[in-house]
């Protein structure tokens, strides 16, 4: 009697894992779409990125890209964004260069070569230090469905100022919710090492919510809270930035140290992966 009792037993355990097996089969997996994996000395690839250039602006002072910075962005200039050794290298400059500017770094889009709707954005890099460095990998709406900036949206992935030591940033911004009305929302997370070592920086976007993590860590959390475009513009294709900045409203905010150039934002790869369709369990 106690050998059928232990015999259901084990059988029940048995079809129990079998079903919890299925039911995790069920769940979709991440399928990686697009990658760059600086494999090729040299520029960057340009069938994945193109640049911005100058300063953003016709008249050459004060301009900055909208924050006040002091760089500008070159194209296909090896010196400010080059591939070495399987890493891309985003290099800025104290030099002499265009339009007055005493800086020079670069700006890597992937604008109508990368343009996704939700997904899995992930880049594993070792970020500039010292004071006056603004490092960011982010992402822009590739057409103004809903106006210029900032209705149409804008995700930042990671931020991350030189003076601010061992802490990345992760923010939104929305009609609703954006820095020029101090109402953006984000958040912080602390990591000893991100100067001198490549962690991992990434967003899970999708329809209704996305989540920021480093090296797994979620650390900030934003929802689509019903209330339409102008606070959730999160349904269309958006594509990625990455630069480094020098100076500017937020990056220069404690100073600009002329001591510590050239710095370098230093990227092992970029990925972007979605969602694989549900699967039904095999029998």
């Amino acid at each position: 009697m106690k050998r059928f009792i232990y015999g259901l037993a084990s059988l029940s355990i048995f079809l129990a894992s079998a079903c919890d097996n299925k039911q995790t089969s069920l769940e979709p997996e991440w399928e990686l779409i697009w990658s760059d994996e600086f494999e090729i000395d040299g520029l960057p690839d340009p069938g994945r990125w193109s640049y911005d250039v100058g300063t953003a602006c016709e008249k050459p002072a004060g301009c900055g890209w909208g924050n006040n910075e002091l760089q500008y962005y070159t194209a296909e200039r090896s010196e400010n964004a080059r591939v070495e050794n399987g890493h891309l290298i985003i290099e800025a400059r104290k030099e002499p260069y265009k339009e007055e500017r005493g800086y020079t770094s670069a700006r890597l889009v992937s604008k109508q070569k990368g343009d996704w709707k939700y997904g899995k954005i992930e880049m594993r890099a070792m970020l500039p230090q010292g004071f006056g460095t603004w490092a960011a990998f982010w992402m822009l709406p590739t057409e103004p469905a809903y106006g210029g900036w900032p209705s149409s949206g804008e995700i930042d992935i990671l931020e991350y100022v030189g003076y601010a030591q061992d802490t990345v940033y992760g923010t939104i911004h929305t009609d609703a919710y954006n820095g020029m009305i101090g109402t953006q929302r984000g958040g912080e997370i602390h990591r000893a090492g991100v100067e001198s070592e490549f962690h991992t920086y990434a967003i899970e976007w999708s329809e209704k919510a996305i989540s920021w993590y480093l090296d797994g860590e979620r650390f900030f959390h934003f929802e689509d809270e019903g209330k339409g475009p102008k606070a959730w513009p999160f349904d269309h294709p958006f594509h990625l930035i990455l630069n480094l900045a020098v100076g500017g409203h937020w990056g220069g905010s404690k100073g600009v140290d002329p001591d510590i150039w050239p710095q370098q934002y230093v990227i092992d790869y970029v990925k972007v992966f979605q969602r694989t369709p549900l699967q039904k369990p095999s029998l």
